[in-house]
């Protein structure tokens, strides 16, 4: 029987912060800017890897596994989350890459996408390629108000 790749979309947004002490994380790097808020340290790049991964292998989404009803969960390194999503997708399937848009007006990204793909790639044990794009003014990315990311993961059935 050949082997069949399945396809996952991924996609998280989160509004920035007016705490000041909010950290920023993307793609498990802690940059310069405004922290996101959400319920765990709010990493929209991990987060929409974890998705896509989950929807590839049909495991549902980061949402139902994580909820941000549990207390347990509150300023939860997305890394950790992310960590566990690959332990149950490659139970029975192999991560073929993934590949995410980060949409951010700020802050400025070139300089921290190696950063991000090699430590999601880590994660991950495959590829992730992580590249930017921007909202061009318009809407809510455009008036800087938050960040979206969007991923795509292949995996195949071992």
């Amino acid at each position: 029987m050949a082997v069949i790749p399945r396809v996952g979309l991924g996609f998280d947004v989160h509004p920035f912060s007016d705490d000041p002490d909010r950290r920023l994380v993307l793609g498990g790097i802690e940059l310069e800017g405004r922290g996101l808020v959400g319920h765990s340290d709010a990493d929209a790049l991990a987060h929409a890897v974890a998705d896509a991964l989950l929807g590839a292998a049909g495991l549902g989404d980061i949402g139902t596994l994580f909820p941000n009803s549990d207390p347990a969960l509150a300023g939860v390194d997305s890394i950790e989350l992310l960590a566990q999503v690959v332990a149950l997708v490659t139970e029975a399937h192999e991560v073929g890459n993934v590949d995410a848009t980060v949409i951010a007006e700020v802050p400025r990204l070139a300089p921290h996408l190696e950063a991000m793909s090699r430590r999601l790639s880590e994660v991950v044990g495959a590829p992730v390629g992580v590249k930017p794009k921007r909202a061009e003014s318009l809407g809510a990315l455009g008036r800087r108000e938050g960040i979206a990311c969007l991923a795509v993961a292949i995996v195949v059935a071992r």
